[in-house]
C-alpha cells in the first residue's frame, strides 16, 4: 500500500481548523445548547387553559367552549328579566349549579310523565351532552340575557315541548302526557328551582334578598315557558313538591335513567369529580325522593367539605365569572353609559 498515511482522528496528524471554522463550530454548539425551558406560571395558566376550555365545552356544546349565544349577550336593549343584584343572577352565576343540575335531573326522573317524555323524545342516552348543553342555554340565556333574547329562548323551549307527547303506563292504565302541559311544566319547574336552591344553599354564598327572593324572581322563568302560577315562596315551593307525592315513583324507568346520569360518559380523568358532584347531589335530597330511587343515603357531613374543596379548584381554574355573566355585565354597563350620555 502506497501513499501518505491516513491521519488518525485524535492525533497530532489531523489538520488544524482555521479560526473563522472554529468560531463558527462554537457558535452551532452554543445555540444547541441554549434550551429556553417554559416557567412554571406558564405552564399552570396553560394546563387551567385547557380545563376551563374543556369545561365549558362539555357544558355548552360549542368546539371552543364559547357558542355564539354566549358571546350575543354583550348586545341588547335592557338588562333583561332579573339583572345584577338579583337572586338568579347570584345564584344560576355560581359554581353549585353544577350540583344542582345533577340533581333536578334526578329529581325529574320521580315523575312519570317527565321521565317518559325524556326516554320517548330525548337523544339523552346517543346525545347527553348535547342536550345538557340546550337546557345550559335556556337557562343561561333566560338569565343573564336581555327581554328579546329571553323570549326568544323560551319560544324556542316552547316549540320543542309542542312536539313531546305520548303516553306511560300508571295505575290508572295507559296515561297521555304532553310536555306543554301546565302540570307537568309546573313539576320541571320546581324540581330546577328546589335543586339549584338546596345545592346553593349549601355551597354557595348570600342570595339577594334570601332564598325566598329566588323561588319569587325565578318564578317569572318558570311563566315564560307555560307554568302556571309557579311558587313564589319556599314554603309554596315545599307545598307544591309535596303535592306531587301521589305522583312520583320509582320503577325500572327511572332506575334505567338514575344509572345513566350516575355513570355519565365523561372523560376518563372526569369522572372521580363527577362521582363526587353526583354523591353531593344525591347528599342534598329529601330521603323520601332518595328512597323512590333506591339512590344510598349519603351524609351531608362527607360531601360538603369535599365538594367546596373541589369546586374551589374549579373556580380557580375558571375564574370568579362565567362568560355569560361577564357578556351581560359589559352590555349592562353598555346601557348605563348610554343613558349617561
Amino acid at each position: 500500500m502506497t501513499g501518505a498515511p491516513e491521519p488518525h482522528p485524535f492525533g497530532s496528524g489531523a489538520p488544524a481548523a482555521s479560526p473563522t471554522a472554529a468560531a463558527d463550530a462554537k457558535q452551532r454548539v452554543s445555540r444547541q445548547a441554549r434550551v429556553v425551558f417554559p416557567s412554571p406560571i406558564g405552564l399552570l395558566e396553560s394546563a387551567r387553559d385547557q380545563v376551563a376550555t374543556g369545561f365549558r365545552k362539555i357544558v355548552s356544546g360549542d368546539p371552543d367552549g364559547a357558542p355564539d349565544w354566549v358571546r350575543s349577550m354583550a348586545d341588547g336593549s335592557d338588562v333583561g328579566y332579573f339583572g345584577p343584584g338579583s337572586a338568579p343572577w347570584a345564584v344560576h352565576g355560581s359554581l353549585p349549579t353544577i350540583v344542582g343540575g345533577v340533581r333536578a335531573l334526578l329529581m325529574q326522573a320521580l315523575h312519570p310523565g317527565a321521565l317518559a317524555g325524556v326516554m320517548q323524545h330525548s337523544r339523552y342516552e346517543t346525545d347527553a351532552f348535547g342536550r345538557l348543553a340546550g337546557t345550559t342555554q335556556w337557562l343561561t340565556v333566560v338569565t343573564f340575557g336581555d327581554r328579546a333574547a329571553a323570549d326568544r329562548e323560551c319560544a324556542r323551549v316552547k316549540g320543542l315541548h309542542r312536539k313531546v307527547t305520548g303516553t306511560y303506563e300508571s295505575a290508572q292504565g295507559t296515561t297521555p302526557y304532553a310536555a306543554s302541559d301546565p302540570d307537568l311544566l309546573r313539576w320541571v319547574h320546581v324540581a330546577f328551582t328546589d335543586s339549584f336552591l338546596a345545592t346553593h344553599e349549601v355551597w354557595g354564598g348570600p342570595i339577594p334578598g334570601g332564598p325566598d327572593a329566588y323561588v319569587r324572581e325565578w318564578a317569572k322563568a318558570g311563566e315564560l315557558v307555560g307554568v302556571v302560577d309557579p311558587p313564589r315562596s319556599v314554603a309554596e315551593l315545599r307545598s307544591q313538591i309535596a303535592d306531587y307525592g301521589p305522583v312520583l315513583r320509582g320503577d325500572a324507568a327511572s332506575a334505567r335513567t338514575v344509572s345513566f346520569i350516575r355513570n355519565m360518559p365523561f372523560p376518563l380523568a372526569a369522572k372521580p369529580a363527577y362521582g363526587l358532584l353526583f354523591a353531593g347531589a344525591v347528599s342534598t335530597m329529601p330521603p323520601e325522593h332518595r328512597a323512590l330511587l333506591r339512590l344510598p343515603t349519603v351524609p351531608l357531613t362527607v360531601t360538603k367539605p369535599l365538594i367546596s374543596t373541589l369546586l374551589g379548584t374549579l373556580g380557580l381554574v375558571l375564574g370568579p365569572e362565567s362568560p355569560s355573566m361577564r357578556a351581560a355585565e359589559s352590555r349592562v354597563e353598555s346601557l348605563a353609559y348610554e343613558d349617561l350620555i
